[in-house]
């Protein structure tokens, strides 16, 4: 039975959002390889939507947990950085609940798009929640 998507990433305001979207998990071919869960960055404001599959591993939702750790005491991130998959950085405002959303794709598309959304202290308890639901619903393991 396949799961229903879960937004792992879910940043929205302002008529502007970015959301990774896990849709499913995929199991690798090879014996020696973990699996992989299939999702895709959504991007949608006035001025520009698309989308952009992506696979992450594990050790991808394990920096994820780091970066949501470093984002809640106030840090920028850089979360998938020097990697062959989109990377994605969080810049925190100075003096208002808005943060700059950054998706770079250097391998595929060769586009980076920034938007520009709100970022309340609420936020974070469902993003650790979401987080939580990825994990429960499909479980990686590394071989």
């Amino acid at each position: 039975m396949a799961e229903d998507p879960i937004d792992l990433i879910r940043l929205e305001g302002d008529g502007n959002s970015v959301i990774l979207r896990i849709t499913g998990k995929e199991q690798r071919k090879r014996p020696n390889e973990a699996d992989v869960l299939i999702g895709e960055f959504v991007v949608d404001t006035p001025f520009v939507c698309g989308t952009l599959k992506t696979w992450l591993v594990p050790e991808d939702l394990r920096q994820w947990q780091v970066a949501l750790d470093s984002l809640d005491a106030g840090q920028d991130i850089a979360w998938r950085e020097g990697k062959r998959a989109p990377c994605l950085f969080i810049e925190l405002g100075e003096s208002d609940d808005r943060c700059q959303v950054t998706i770079k794709d250097r391998s595929m598309s060769l586009t980076t798009v920034t938007v520009t959304v709100p970022l309340a202290d609420a936020w974070f308890d469902a993003a650790y929640q979401r987080l939580d639901s990825v994990w429960e619903t499909w479980p990686l393991t590394e071989d």
